[in-house]
Formats: C-alpha cells, sequence, structure tokens
C-alpha cells in the first residue's frame, strides 16, 4: 500500500521525536541520521523492529513518555518468553476504544445490541478492549470473560446476548455445547467477532452456521493496542485495517524486502498515533497480503487477506516445512473431512514421524478417510504421515487458542 503524503508526515516527526525521548529508539537508530528521513524508500531502510526487542525492554524499557503519563499497561501472555509489556497513555486508551467501535460497526453491532464478551481482562488487552469499543459505540456489555461454558450459555439466554466476541476455539465449542444441549431456539445471537488465532475456512463455516451469525474475523495484537487492529465487513473479502492509526507494509520474511500489494509475505505494522509505546517498522510474523481494489463494500480502509499463518508456526518434519494452515487449506478441499485436526510429530529410531489427527463429518467412513487424507497430504506437503480419523467432537477443544502441532521430539 503506497504510503500517503499525511502518514509519512507524521512518521517523520515521530521518528525524529522517538530518537530523542526514548532509550529503547536512541539505542535502535544509533549511527542513523533519522533526521535525513526525505522519502518512502529512507523509511524502508530504517530496521525493524521484533519480538525480541520488545522482550529485551522488559519491563517498562518501551515507554515513549514519563511515567506520569502512564495510565494502564497490557502485557503478552509470556508463555513462550518474557512477557512483553506495553504502556498506554490516556489518549492510546482513547483511540482503542476508537478503533474497536469501528469494528463493532462494521460487524453490524448498534446501540441496541448486547455484545457477549468471552476474552481475557486483566493483563490482556482483549476483553476490556472489546467492553470500551461496546460502552463507546452505546451498546450493553456483558463482560463475562473466558471460560465457565455453563454460566456462558445461562447468561447468553437469559440476558439475551445478540452479539459475541471469542477466539474461534472458544465460539466453536460453545456452538457445539449449544447444539448437545438443544437450546439453540433460545440463543439469540446474529453477529459475532471472532479472531485471535487462525481460523480455516471450514472451522468459519461451522460457526458461522451452527451459531447462527454473520462471522466477522477480527485481528488485533496486544504490541499495538490489542483487537481492533483490522475486521472484516459484511462481503467477508478481507479485513479493513485503520490506516490513520496504521501504516502496514509486507515483506518477504527472508530477504526483508518490501512486497508489491497482491504478494504474500509477513505483516509489519508502524503506528501513527500512539504514544507510550509507538512501534515503527514491527514484524508481526503474520503471513497476509494487502489486498488490492476496492471492498464491495465501498469503505475507503484498505484491506489485508485472512492471516494465513505465522512466520513462526512452521514446524519442519522430514526436513519439509509445514504451516498449520496448509493442512487447513488442504482439509478445506476435502468434503468429508471436518474442521479440527491436529498433527502429532514425534521420533521413531531417529526418523520423524507424524501423526495426522483429523475429525471427520457424520457417515463418512473412517478407513475411507484415512486413505484419502493420507494421500491428500503427500500430494500437497510432499511427505507421507499416518492418519486416524476421528468422530466430530472427540479432538481437544480449547477456551482460548488451539494448539494445532504437538512437537514430541527432543533435541
Amino acid at each position: 500500500m503506497r504510503m500517503s503524503e499525511l502518514q509519512f508526515d507524521l512518521i517523520r516527526r515521530e521518528v525524529a521525536a522517538l530518537q530523542g525521548k526514548s532509550a529503547f529508539y536512541k539505542k535502535k537508530y544509533e549511527g542513523i541520521d533519522v533526521g535525513s528521513l526525505l522519502s518512502r524508500e529512507d523509511f524502508e531502510k530504517l530496521p525493524f523492529i521484533s519480538k525480541e526487542d520488545l522482550r529485551d525492554a522488559y519491563p517498562m524499557g518501551l515507554a515513549a513518555v514519563p511515567q506520569e503519563q502512564i495510565v494502564r499497561i497490557h502485557s503478552t501472555s509470556g508463555t513462550t518468553g518474557i512477557p512483553v509489556v506495553i504502556p498506554y497513555t490516556a489518549k492510546d486508551v482513547e483511540d482503542f476504544a476508537i478503533i474497536m467501535e469501528r469494528c463493532l460497526r462494521y460487524a453490524g453491532v448498534t446501540k441496541e445490541d448486547i455484545v457477549h464478551i468471552t476474552p481475557g481482562y486483566g493483563l490482556n488487552s482483549s476483553g476490556i478492549g472489546f467492553q470500551a469499543g461496546v460502552e463507546r459505540l452505546g451498546a450493553m456489555a456483558l463482560p463475562i470473560g473466558p471460560g465457565n461454558t455453563d454460566k456462558q450459555l445461562k447468561m447468553m439466554m437469559d440476558v439475551g446476548s445478540t452479539a459475541i466476541g471469542a477466539t474461534a476455539s472458544y465460539a466453536l465449542v460453545l456452538a457445539e455445547e449449544i447444539a448437545k444441549r438443544g437450546i439453540r431456539d433460545k440463543i439469540k445471537l446474529r453477529t459475532g467477532l471472532i479472531g485471535s488465532e487462525r481460523c480455516g475456512q471450514k472451522m468459519r463455516e461451522r460457526i458461522r452456521n451452527e451459531l447462527g451469525i454473520e462471522y466477522h474475523e477480527l485481528y488485533g495484537l496486544t504490541e499495538i493496542y490489542g483487537p481492533g487492529v483490522a475486521v472484516s465487513c459484511k462481503h467477508d473479502c478481507g479485513m479493513h485495517y485503520w490506516d490513520d492509526y496504521f501504516y502496514a507494509e509486507i515483506i518477504d520474511p527472508v530477504t526483508g524486502k518490501v512486497l508489491p500489494d497482491g504478494e504474500t509475505g509477513e505483516l509489519v505494522f508502524t503506528t501513527l498515533h500512539k504514544e507510550g509505546a509507538p512501534l515503527i517498522r514491527y514484524r508481526t510474523h503474520d503471513l497476509t497480503r494487502i489486498i488490492p481494489g476496492d471492498c464491495p463494500c465501498g469503505s475507503r480502509y484498505p484491506r489485508i487477506d485472512t492471516i494465513l499463518g505465522r512466520t513462526d508456526d512452521m514446524v519442519k518434519i522430514k526436513g519439509v516445512g509445514i504451516f498449520p494452515g496448509q493442512v487447513d487449506c488442504m482439509l478445506a478441499e476435502i468434503p468429508l473431512a471436518s474442521s479440527e485436526f491436529r498433527m502429532v510429530v514425534d521420533r521413531d529410531a531417529g526418523k520423524d514421524v507424524c501423526l495426522l489427527e483429523v475429525e471427520i463429518v457424520p457417515g463418512a467412513d473412517p478407513e475411507d478417510a484415512e486413505t484419502i487424507l493420507r494421500r491428500a497430504f503427500k500430494q500437497k506437503m510432499g511427505i507421507y504421515v499416518e492418519v486416524k480419523a476421528f468422530p466430530v467432537g472427540t479432538l481437544p477443544r480449547s477456551e482460548g487458542k488451539t494448539k494445532r502441532v504437538i512437537d514430541k521430539r527432543e533435541y
């Protein structure tokens, strides 16, 4: 997406200011004359920021304002390392609410709706971000948070929730529980903002059909604000992102070269108004593309495609790099496969072995399904794996993000 004059002016001023007021950027840009940024080409010579950079700044090294201006912090979970702590100013909190309100409006939420908020609260930015957007819009927030499915469904029925925010995995859990309990006629949901993890076409269709909602894909990351960075409209052809708040680039994840619109690569964001922890050329690790052209909805905001996966999600099996998203795409072409799968990778006699566990639709023959899936995996991925077919509902479900790869190998 070509950088506008307004975007470049905002970035140029921000970069120049940050080198003087932020220890993080003073170190990052050491030896670089950031005052001489005259073009987009100059901007693209600036170094990227990685998640490792943010972890190294723990706990408050990212702060670009004095502590008395910081009104809140959020952080990543830290399950894979040191957490990333993001400070917010009062303006950051307000902007977070603004972009979440936009997402809700694009999902058709109005003041008459009751929004069932299942993402987590606390240091996680998701729940409070949803709530701020709902309240800014003027709808009713039901801030129930994650887990306790019995209570979720009771409140959903008793209060009459009409919209829902959830991870794809937990939306599927709720859909399956509603079907098991035979309470579909008591559920009033009509729209949902579903995100936080990659979700394949079959999983989206199951959530859409079984919950009876209009499915809107929601994208965000704590490092930027939280949820609300992008959302799909009713036409479901990519996610609109707010280019008055972020500048997006797509790069080759290996070379770092900026790719043209339409080509798939790693998404890189630069914040345009963030005060507490501005990010310049932050590598998200998320794989997508900028969709050229206009959306049928008429929105002026550009679009990124559905997230295909993450550069750090790749697992090497028998020397071949495989992304869970590739398996999703393969299953989408096989009618007897349902949405849920996982790969269990191990070693036997020093060699990689992989078991692909897949749920199949009711009525499908397990042996036939295993043969078809085995052949498809070999054709698409180039390697042989064992396959085990299961009835729908057999594989583990998650209230957060589903773990698609179980790697038991010891290195």
